[in-house]
């Protein structure tokens, strides 16, 4: 039985935080649980962050903070993913929240159920927006590319809009579709950060029929490719590609090309990617999928927005090679 919130924990200094562990609603997917679609407010989204590993818990709590004080977020909701972790070690991540959180959208933690990767996506009655921002506890964003990102979403409500990107492809040599990264074009985004209408978590979790609950019975079994299905069910609507943003600064501290020994340049071990066959058990789900659904929906996208085109030309200012439109401090 899917969880979300319904008591409030308490409300520290000015911003409110809850932590909740009791179920709202026996059926998220009931429409007359959730609001209807004309309510929602346009001018701001809602941040799900997934939660999981204790290790990662003052990384997040600084993600966290950080989007609070983004005038494009209404609230920030942590789904935090592994039941077995102590509620005091919940409740101590909420009271910290109320220390670091510099902004004015209220926080909540949410206990899910089950450790399962498709909660993420489930439809929740306190989202009040028509746009989601679903992202990771490990990858930090500068806030003037989210409110960019947030203004192309606006623009293109029914696609995917997002900072990282990758893609499906066919090996001829097998016959068999591949998970990979190609220069030059793009079919797929991560969640690791990325904008969508609310209502596609509708469609991935309450529609479909039987083979979209075999497809996230897919995603159970392999734990990992959520973001793949939902790439599926988005390009499937919209018959067309994702949008493909450019940040100004990205942090991925989940990737595993990170080093250091400290405790966030170490947050890589704890993740999906990490494993050696990550690539190719996303290839199996990608297959899985097309065999299961009886389609191939992906569409290819190409090229980046960007916020700013700015100087491209280098200039020898003072013996140091910089774009010409910098200024060199003698």
């Amino acid at each position: 039985m899917p969880y979300t919130v319904s008591v409030l924990f308490l409300v520290l200094g000015w911003i409110p935080l809850s932590i909740s562990m009791r179920p709202l609603s026996p059926d998220p997917c009931d429409p007359r649980s959730l609001p209807k679609p004309q309510a929602l407010r346009l001018d701001q989204m809602t941040v799900l962050i997934n939660g999981y590993a204790e290790s990662r818990i003052p990384l997040l709590r600084s993600i966290a903070a950080a989007y609070t004080t983004s005038p494009s977020v209404a609230s920030v909701l942590i789904l935090w993913g592994d039941p077995s972790t102590p509620s005091e070690t919940l409740s101590q991540l909420t009271r910290n929240l109320s220390v670091s959180s510099a902004g004015t959208a209220p926080i909540t933690v949410l206990r899910q159920s089950s450790d399962s990767l498709n909660a993420r996506f489930l439809p929740r009655p306190s989202i009040t927006t028509r746009s989601v921002l679903i992202c990771d506890d490990d990858v930090e964003i500068d806030s003037t590319s989210v409110e960019f990102a947030f203004k192309i979403w606006a623009s293109n409500r029914n696609r995917l809009v997002g900072f990282f990107a990758r893609s499906h492809d066919m090996d001829l040599s097998r016959r068999a579709w591949i998970y990979t990264v190609h220069p030059d074009k793009y079919s797929i985004l991560l969640t690791k950060f990325v904008i969508m209408k609310t209502e596609s978590l509708y469609e991935y979790s309450c529609e479909g029929g039987p083979a979209m609950a075999e497809a996230r019975g897919v995603v159970d079994q392999m734990r990992n490719c959520e973001d793949i299905l939902m790439n599926f069910v988005v390009a499937e609507k919209v018959n067309g590609g994702p949008v493909l943003v450019g940040a100004e600064k990205a942090r991925d501290w989940g990737d595993s090309r990170n080093g250091g020994s400290g405790q966030e340049e170490r947050a890589w071990e704890v993740g999906l990617s990490r494993r050696s066959d990550h690539r190719k058990r996303r290839g199996e789900c990608i297959r899985d999928f097309h065999r299961i659904l009886s389609k191939m929906p992906l569409r290819y996208s190409y090229g980046k927005v960007v916020n700013s085109i700015g100087e491209q030309g280098l200039c020898d200012k003072g013996g140091k090679l910089v774009l010409c439109d910098h200024q060199v401090t003698q």
